[in-house]
């Protein structure tokens, strides 16, 4: 079964539909967009749907059901914890540990993080002691967490050194770097730390990843080698912000997100875009320059979560990504300065419509051998990874 569209790319597709000039057909934009003529219909049917033109059941309607069917489920547990723990508690010769309701209602389905929580205990250390019991040397680190959660609480001004001397002079034996580690995974610094410099002229952070790339644009297979950009554009509404993601190894757009913000959420958006169009990418590279988006905590998690490998070039160095900035310096001559854009959902459409069509379809290109990317992915990947 093939993976679902991103939401993303249905919504620009019907407002193509939508805002198609007399004489063009359906048939014809599904035909421009690589989808069946049904499957638009369907996509036009299920927004008229959401707009409140056509009767039926919106998306925000079914998520509403669905959340209230999930609440009542959930009611229902809650009161099984609260029967069971009557029953449990109420017995005699009633063990100290109350785990083993806890590991008995797990049993009969009901979730750990539901009894946790009506309960009020916490749930790592009920994992804990289902494993394995407390070691000397974890135990011996929570008293020595302690000690210098105490010293830090009565002086915050105190750094890790000042730390380690208050916890060394309390009787703790330990080096110098075990209680930094210990400092640093509970956040105890001192209040009076240098802040972080804001505004222009700030450095750019460190890179997350090695240059995995080293200017060396090419691949033999799909979803080997993928590079990301961010590009701006000015609208008479304010600028619009376009993230791409493109494939070395036919130099097609495979995901993108566009929004009014340039947050890491951009970035997030257009990788988990790629991953839903191509499918299975584990271990491929995803090479991109050192923006914040990128260095974003939301953005490792979503290479990570697809298994992707990051890589970044330097600062300051266009070449590091030359290959993603060849294509935006396209998008820039052929749709962004041919004219002044009043709103941004006009460049947005302009946008979709010039990649998915033009350049997907229609647009040779010499390093393909005179193909269009679409065509030299069905000419040169082989049946077998077509399949997957």
């Amino acid at each position: 079964m093939p993976k679902p569209f991103p939401k993303e790319f249905r919504d620009d597709v019907v407002n193509v539909a939508r805002r198609r000039e007399h004489g063009v057909t359906l048939k014809q934009i599904a035909e421009d967009f690589g989808i069946s003529e049904t499957c638009l219909s369907n996509w036009m049917r299920a927004a008229d749907v959401e707009d409140g033109n056509k009767p039926g059941t919106t998306t925000s309607e079914s998520a509403e059901l669905r959340e209230l069917r999930r609440r009542n489920r959930l009611l229902e547990q809650e009161n099984e914890v609260l029967r069971r723990a009557a029953a449990y508690l109420s017995q005699a010769n009633l063990p100290k540990m109350i785990y083993p309701l806890v590991r008995e209602l797990a049993v009969d389905g009901v979730p750990v993080t539901v009894t946790c929580r009506v309960l009020k205990i916490a749930r790592q250390p009920y994992y804990r002691w289902l494993e394995q019991p407390v070691t000397a040397a974890e135990l011996e680190e929570a008293y020595l967490a302690n000690a210098l959660f105490d010293a830090h609480r009565d002086d915050p001004e105190f750094g890790y050194r000042f730390l380690f001397d208050e916890v060394h002079a309390a009787g703790f034996r330990m080096c110098e770097r075990t209680v930094w580690r210990i400092c640093r995974d509970n956040g105890w610094w001192s209040a009076f730390g240098k802040k972080p410099a804001r505004g222009k002229g700030r450095k750019v952070g460190p890179p997350v990843h090695d240059d995995l790339v080293r200017r060396v644009f090419a691949a033999d297979a799909p979803n080997q080698l993928w590079l990301t950009d961010i590009t701006e554009h000015r609208t008479g509404e304010g600028k619009l912000y376009l993230c791409a993601v493109k494939d070395v190894y036919s130099n097609r757009i495979v995901g993108y997100s566009i929004s009014d913000r340039m947050k890491s959420r951009l970035a997030v958006t257009a990788i988990d875009s790629a991953v839903a169009r191509r499918g299975e990418v584990a271990g491929c590279i995803v090479h991109s320059d050192r923006g914040s988006q990128f260095r974003s905590r939301k953005a490792q998690r979503a290479l990570t979560r697809h298994g992707l490998v990051g890589s970044m070039g330097r600062v300051g160095a266009a070449g590091d990504n030359a290959a993603m900035e060849s294509f935006f310096s396209l998008l820039q001559k052929n749709v962004l300065n041919r004219r002044a854009w009043e709103t941004r959902e006009d460049l947005r459409i302009a946008i979709v419509t010039w990649i998915e069509r033009t350049y997907h379809r229609r647009r040779r290109q010499d390093a393909l051998g005179r193909l269009t990317p679409i065509e030299f992915e069905t000419i040169m990947t082989p049946p077998a990874a077509q399949a997957a």
